[in-house]
């Protein structure tokens, strides 16, 4: 099975400036995951700033630490990623959120493409260079 790596286009643009570090807030419930991923994202030059287990502690950490990039995962125990997506693009300043799950893109269909998002990155491809990839 060939991995793509799925840019959506959307009007939400990454809030960082090319000579910034990029800032992550990973959201995800199980904390294997999150600490893969901190490892994953760090030894590729991301600072992980904070890390959420539901939809609720997400919103409310991005509206404190104010990260460039929220890696979220979709299904979350409370509300959903696509819920938590639409809530963060209506920040003022958003950050570019990047959905990954365990499951396939094919699961979630259109969905992913009416998400206000930067891409989808399922979670056994995660990288930062797939992160980059999808940021620009």
């Amino acid at each position: 099975m060939e991995l793509v790596l799925t840019p959506i286009s959307s009007p939400v643009r990454a809030a960082h400036h090319p000579a910034m570090r990029r800032t992550v807030l990973i959201v995800d419930d199980h904390a294997e995951f999150r600490a893969s991923a901190r490892a994953l994202l760090e030894a590729d030059g991301f600072e992980v700033t904070g890390e959420a287990v539901d939809g609720a502690q997400a919103v409310v950490m991005a509206a404190s630490l104010r990260p460039t990039v929220v890696l979220l995962d979709i299904a979350l125990p409370d509300i959903d990623g696509f819920a938590v997506a639409l809530r963060l693009a209506e920040t003022e300043d958003p950050p570019a959120v990047i959905l990954v799950s365990s499951r396939e893109r094919v699961v979630y269909g259109q969905r992913i493409d009416r998400a206000p998002v930067r891409g989808f990155v399922p979670k056994r491809a995660l990288s930062g260079a797939a992160i980059g990839a999808l940021l620009g």
